[in-house]
């Protein structure tokens, strides 16, 4: 039997144009069973400024490519940080800082997450968010910091000009609600 010696490898923290937005990379360690990652450290979460509660996981699956999902958030108190992962696909995923007295108020940016590069997107709290799925058969997979309170949740459109998002492919299917929002001057966000 051949014995496999282990090393624990770091998560490293890319900051984003959205403050208290990061990009995450997993360092993965390789050997002939597999490989292994850490994707997950309260401690190191908290180094950063993140929170490192996990109040719920979600899995949202999607069926189509050109799928939307957003621009979402829920109001203080019951605001949540997010950890997103794309487990199966891939998808573009954008956070937007409508957060009024944040020094990147009225920024977005956004990232290519996919099952093959394992990067994750982690929004703080206040921080709008939504993806695009960019092939058929995409699962994404959530922490959030605090529980789901549909009296709390609400959004802007993912393609108001005051934003100037540019998604990487044409939206094909997305909800009534969440193409019914206003304008964002209209909204009083």
């Amino acid at each position: 039997m051949r014995k496999v010696r282990r090393e624990v490898q770091a998560v490293k923290f890319h900051r984003t144009q959205v403050d208290g937005a990061f990009l995450i990379e997993l360092e993965s360690f390789v050997d002939e069973r597999g490989s292994f990652a850490r994707s997950f450290c309260a401690r190191e979460f908290e180094s950063h400024g993140m929170e490192a509660v996990v109040a719920q996981c979600n899995i949202s699956t999607n069926r189509e490519r050109g799928t939307l999902r957003g621009m979402h958030r829920q109001r203080a108190p019951h605001g949540e940080a997010k950890l997103v992962r794309c487990a199966r696909g891939s998808m573009f995923d954008v956070a937007l800082d409508l957060r009024r007295k944040s020094p990147t108020y009225l920024r977005h940016q956004g990232f290519k997450l996919s099952a093959v590069n394992g990067r994750m997107f982690y929004l703080p709290s206040g921080v709008h968010h939504g993806f695009l799925t960019l092939e058929d058969d995409v699962e994404v997979f959530y922490q959030m910091s605090n529980f789901y309170t549909p009296d709390v949740a609400e959004g802007v459109r993912y393609d108001d000009p005051a934003f100037g998002i540019e998604w990487p492919t044409s939206v094909r299917v997305i909800s009534d609600r969440d193409a019914g929002y206003p304008d964002f001057s209209a909204s009083g966000s």
